[in-house]
């Protein structure tokens, strides 16, 4: 059965399409007996109110947009959480893409998510996105946009990010303090926030700390486990092998991990490892791994916070923001 719309239930009740509207939002023009049979109809026939057609009549909608590179990351996920209870308590819903990882998918994305005429639009771009033309159009539009995780310095609008810097010092100087001093980067790429950031974290402490920066040590690749598991098998062809990795995240340091114990490295013995992102499974596998921890949830309710305030400032008085999270060290005995 096809959806029943107002002017079913106005022809039902013999009604106007504009007195059933007025009554399903309780207009007080509206009597009350006539109010009880228009809601007891629509309650018979499961109505629901089409939200893109109100908010071409209002001008405004009541959902916000969410693209992120993937759903199964724990990080997104977590940061999805965060969105949907600030969201939900402004009275928003959120419509959730994932890019999986594909510029293409995520203009594809982008177009659909404005289409539907969202409130604005929360993005973590893909690790293939150099151009941003896509939200740039957002932009021009009034469309409020926040950017969390992965970021683009291109576009003047809110972001959210922790400070991946810090974080990748944090990690590479742990490394250093522990003995290591071959220490390899299995590195993200480098037009994207967080790979340019943790890259540069990685080389200021080794020069911090005695060590020179050897480019022959840096792998580039990847934010996913092959991508890991690619850069590891690579390192293991190598005549001197590197005693310590660094790597982007928590899944490239997962799939290194598995490619370096199938080929019957001991972890640390042979070649410690650290990621970035305190992944849930990083504390199972073993031995567990030492990690950079990053508040997830905390970002997407901030991002979300964010987005919130420039839509209902209707763009007056408004200026981006930029808000940065702590990173702390986790040490566990993958090092």
């Amino acid at each position: 059965m096809a959806q029943i719309t107002i002017k079913d239930i106005a022809r039902k009740l013999n009604l106007s399409a504009s007195t059933v509207s007025r009554a399903l939002r309780n207009h007080p023009d509206i009597s009350a007996e006539t109010k009880r049979k228009i809601v007891a109809l629509a309650e018979q026939y499961d109505y629901h109110p089409n939200s893109i057609a109100q908010s071409l009549q209002t001008r405004k909608s009541r959902t916000i947009g969410i693209i992120v590179p993937e759903i199964k990351h724990h990080f997104f996920s977590f940061a999805i959480s965060g969105i949907d209870e600030v969201a939900y308590e402004a009275g928003y819903t959120i419509m959730v893409c994932q890019s999986n990882e594909s510029y293409a998918r995520e203009v594809i994305n982008t177009q659909a998510l404005l289409s539907h005429r969202v409130a604005g639009l929360l993005v973590s771009i893909s690790q293939e996105t150099r151009k941003v033309d896509h939200l740039n159009r957002a932009v021009r539009r009034s469309v409020p946009l926040v950017l969390f995780d992965r970021i683009s310095d291109e576009l003047p609008v809110s972001k959210v990010v922790v400070d991946d810097y810090r974080g990748a010092y944090q990690a590479t100087t742990h490394l250093i303090q522990q003995g290591y001093r071959r220490i390899a980067h299995l590195a993200g790429p480098d037009f994207i926030s967080i790979g340019k950031q943790r890259f540069k974290g990685y080389h200021d402490a080794l020069v911090d700390g005695g060590h020179p920066f050897d480019p022959a040590l840096v792998v580039a690749g990847g934010f996913k486990e092959r991508d890991g598991a690619a850069a590891a098998a690579r390192i293991l062809t190598w005549p001197t092998r590197p005693d310590a990795l660094f790597a982007v995240n928590d899944p490239v340091a997962i799939g290194a991990f598995i490619r370096l114990k199938e080929a019957g490295l001991a972890i640390p013995a042979d070649m410690a490892v650290v990621g970035f992102s305190n992944n849930p499974i990083s504390s199972y596998i073993e031995p567990a791994l030492t990690t950079i921890d990053q508040p997830a949830y905390d970002i997407g309710k901030a991002a979300a916070s964010l987005l919130l305030a420039q839509i209902q400032s209707d763009g007056a008085n408004w200026a981006p923001a930029v808000k940065t999270f702590p990173t702390h060290l986790i040490v566990r005995k993958s090092t």
